[in-house]
Formats: C-alpha cells, sequence, structure tokens
C-alpha cells in the first residue's frame, strides 16, 4: 500500500484535470438531444480504464446507451471485485439557479469542504466517484500492487432507469462472474465521521394524466361548468396523504418491514443535527410522518411525493385558459418488502377512483427498484469497515440511505452476489440539484481507500 499511495501522491493533480475533463461532457441520458456526449463519455471512461492498463476494453452496444467493461484479471484462484458505476448524469435544469455552467467545473471552498469542491452536474452523482475507482485500479496495477482480480461495468442509464442493464447482465452473467459488487454511489455522514450505507430505499416513478375538456377553453366563458384538470389534480393529489403525512392509498403500507424499537433506537444514536440540518436547508421546521425523526423519516419509512407538476399556460403576462390537460410526475421511496410493480398498480388504480367524472386520469409507469439491504456480518463488509478505519482513524457507522440504486437488488437476483455501498459523497453535495459538488477531500479520500478494500478483501477471503 505505501507504493500505491506514493503513486496516487503524485499523480494528484493529473487526477484532477482528468475529472475535470469527464465533466465537461454533457452525458445528460435523459435527454436525446444529447445522445452524442453521452456515447462519447462512454469511449473517454473506456479509453482511461484501457490507460490504466485494463484489459479487454469493451464499449458494449445495448438497445440504449452503452456499457462500458473491462477487466484485470492476475489469478483466477484469487477473489474478483467488479466495480458498478454510471457515467450519465441528470439533466441540469433548473440552469438559473445555478452559480457558475454545470458542465464548466470549478473549484470553490465551502462551509463542509474547506479544501474545495468541485461544481460540476455529475461531480458527485457519479462521475467523481465512478473516477476515483479507475484511479485507484491505476495505482494499484502501476505499482504491481493489486491483490485481486478486478471488473468494470459502468453504465450509462442509471439517470433513466437501468433498462438494458438487466438484459445485459444475464447475456453476460459468466462473463460478469465475481465474488462482490463493489459501488460509490452513496455518501458518509461528514468528512469527520465515516460511514458505510448499509440499506437502500426502493423506488417506484410514474406521470400521471389528467384530461377535461378535449380542448383549452376560455376561463370566462368555461370557468365554473367544466372541470379545470390543474384544480382538479391539485385536489387529487392533496388527498394522498392524511393530516399526520401518512400515505393514504389503500393496502400501500401491508409489506412494510417494522423495525424493532431497539433498532429505531440505534439509528438515531448516528451523528446528527436537527438544528444544523433546518439551518443548511433554510427551513423553519422539518416535516414528515408523525410518530418518526428525521433519520428514521429519510430511511426506513415509505414515502411518496410530487417531483414536477405543470399544465396551461405559463409564459410572460396573462393568458385567461382554462387547460385541457395537466401533468406531475410522482415518485415513491420503498422500504423492505414493499414490490414496486404492486405499489405502482396500488396507485394506478387509487388515483384514478378518486378522480370526478369531469376529467380522465391515466397513469403511466416509468422505472422503479427494490429496496435492498447488506448485511453488516459478511467479510464483503467488513473489509469496507476496515479500509475506511485505516484512512479515516475511526470506525465507520452502518446507515440505512433514504436514497435508491435499482441494480443493487438486480446483482444479487442475477449474479448471486452482495454489494458493498462505499460512497464518499455528502448529503450537502446536492446532487440532483443546481450546485452539484464534490469535495477535493472526498475525492482524493476514496482513491487512497479503495485499493484497502482490495487489500482487506484478498486478506478475508484466504
Amino acid at each position: 500500500m505505501e507504493k500505491v499511495q506514493e503513486y496516487n501522491k503524485a499523480n494528484q493533480d493529473r487526477y484532477l484535470e482528468e475529472l475535470l475533463d469527464l465533466l465537461r461532457i454533457p452525458s445528460i441520458s435523459a435527454d436525446p438531444a444529447y445522445k452524442k456526449d453521452v456515447i462519447k463519455t462512454a469511449k473517454e471512461i473506456a479509453k482511461a480504464l484501457k490507460k490504466a492498463g485494463a484489459e479487454n476494453v469493451e464499449v458494449c452496444e445495448t438497445k440504449g446507451y452503452p456499457i462500458v467493461y473491462a477487466e484485470k484479471i492476475i489469478d483466477k484462484k484469487l477473489p474478483t471485485i467488479l466495480v458498478y458505476g454510471h457515467y450519465d448524469v441528470q439533466p441540469p435544469d433548473p440552469l438559473d439557479l445555478w452559480d457558475s455552467p454545470p458542465f464548466e467545473p470549478v473549484i470553490k471552498k465551502t462551509k463542509n469542504h474547506p479544501k474545495g469542491a468541485i461544481f460540476a452536474r455529475g461531480a458527485c452523482d457519479d462521475k467523481g466517484q465512478l473516477y476515483m475507482h479507475v484511479k485507484a485500479f491505476e495505482a494499484m496495477n502501476k505499482t504491481r500492487s493489486l491483490p485481486c482480480n478486478v471488473k468494470f461495468m459502468i453504465e450509462g442509464e442509471e439517470e433513466v432507469g437501468s433498462v438494458n442493464l438487466g438484459p445485459f447482465c444475464k447475456k453476460n452473467k459468466k462473463r460478469l462472474a465475481c465474488d462482490v459488487v463493489l459501488v460509490s454511489d452513496t455518501s458518509i455522514i461528514s468528512n469527520k465521521v465515516p460511514s458505510i450505507t448499509t440499506g437502500l430505499r426502493g423506488l417506484s416513478y410514474l406521470e400521471v394524466e389528467v384530461t377535461g375538456a378535449n380542448r383549452d377553453l376560455h376561463s370566462g366563458v368555461y370557468g365554473g361548468a367544466v372541470a379545470n384538470p390543474i384544480n382538479v389534480l391539485s385536489k387529487m393529489i392533496a388527498s394522498l396523504h392524511d393530516k399526520n403525512n401518512k400515505i393514504k392509498i389503500p393496502g400501500f403500507y401491508d409489506d412494510v418491514e417494522i423495525i424493532s424499537r431497539a433498532d429505531r433506537k440505534a439509528m438515531n444514536e448516528a451523528p446528527f443535527n436537527l438544528n444544523s440540518y433546518k439551518r443548511e436547508l433554510k427551513i423553519k421546521e422539518v416535516y414528515g410522518e408523525k410518530g418518526y425523526t428525521t433519520l428514521e423519516r429519510t430511511s426506513i419509512r415509505p414515502t411518496l411525493d410530487v417531483n414536477g407538476i405543470w399544465g396551461g399556460y405559463i409564459g410572460e403576462g396573462a393568458k385567461t385558459v382554462l387547460p385541457s390537460k395537466a401533468y406531475a410526475k410522482i415518485s415513491m421511496r420503498l422500504v423492505p418488502n414493499q414490490d414496486p410493480k404492486k405499489i405502482t398498480k396500488l396507485f394506478a388504480d387509487h388515483f384514478k377512483s378518486i378522480a370526478p367524472d369531469g376529467v380522465t386520469v391515466k397513469v403511466h409507469p416509468h422505472h422503479g427498484g427494490n429496496p435492498a439491504v447488506t448485511p453488516t456480518d459478511s467479510v464483503e463488509y467488513q473489509a469496507a469497515h476496515l479500509a475506511m478505519k485505516e484512512t479515516f482513524g475511526k470506525d465507520p457507522i452502518p446507515q440505512r440511505s433514504g436514497g435508491s440504486i435499482p441494480i443493487v437488488s438486480l446483482f444479487e437476483e442475477v449474479l448471486g452476489v452482495k454489494s458493498v455501498l462505499m460512497g464518499f459523497g455528502l448529503d450537502t453535495d446536492d446532487i440532483h440539484s443546481p450546485n452539484e459538488h464534490y469535495g477535493l477531500f472526498n475525492y482524493y479520500k476514496g482513491i487512497e481507500t479503495i485499493p484497502y478494500y482490495y487489500k482487506h478483501y484478498a486478506a478475508l477471503k484466504k
């Protein structure tokens, strides 16, 4: 490890410049206008892996965006780590809320990142965290210190549901055979308090469409006599929660995992300051399901949120229109035992049932994923624990995350292996939001820590 860390230190500036170049490419998978940029990013990742010393590097075509595969097999008797990441990014909208252009990375100091942070779309999610693995592999390979076999599978559709990853994994099951999947697409509690994600919520994501009359109408001539889809949609959405912020869809909670009082108590012992949380977000009070703490609401409880709502006239000036249609995008975060397909159907059936006769409703399911829990008593997890302890100087805290990475359950189902979620971002890094950023400390700490994961995993698997 000494040679590896010396190599890392000597190449820090280059590591940063390479990441900045990668962040300049707008690989927005949700927008077809950026198709060339997404494909270009895949090729750049392949090029970087090849330069780092990976073999059998291939940009594999799918029905959507390509998956980059690479490997370095040093001894078939040794354990194999499969590194997963994604090179696509979220759309940067709304652009006017960015302090600097989203694809022109800049480095600025912040309260949480006094050593500086990279501000750019994809800096933390997931280009910065993915690239840590490429550079850590390079350092181990160039210094002949690689203690395990390694494979890479880097996709370009994570932000749009990974629809082609499942078929790819099934088709390439033998090629992807491994002992563990290592993922860095999560966060730590703080730069002084390391943590490892041990649970992820599932996801059901859909779009609703409410239609009234067959065309937009004059609000003076028809207003009060014909249903306004925006008014109706707003009332329907408002009815989805009760006064205690519990979701009112029949059957929604039937399969929710019940967490013991002891486990809930342990969960709330994690470092968390509610006042700091509110100050950071500039809110007067938190909001959520009654009877649960903020840490519980964001990890062990399911949610239903409107991600976007639109309809009618939103241009400059006034237009007295009664719109024909209104739309909303809705996501539901799910907890262990909840099936996203079942929840999607429950939502669709309920939403249609509460619509008044003056409108028609359509529900369009998008993507989803199952919840996942990682056991903390496995050698896979213990290797991550030891690696972080070595570089942070203290034991990492196991922590459930409120986010979703649907592919984790896919890997277990298809490849028959567990995933270790060893991320280095912070919850305050504004992923999916304007001014996304990733700390330089976190980027370099990840590159420093990953080789120790290989070292400890190889030792524990003997």
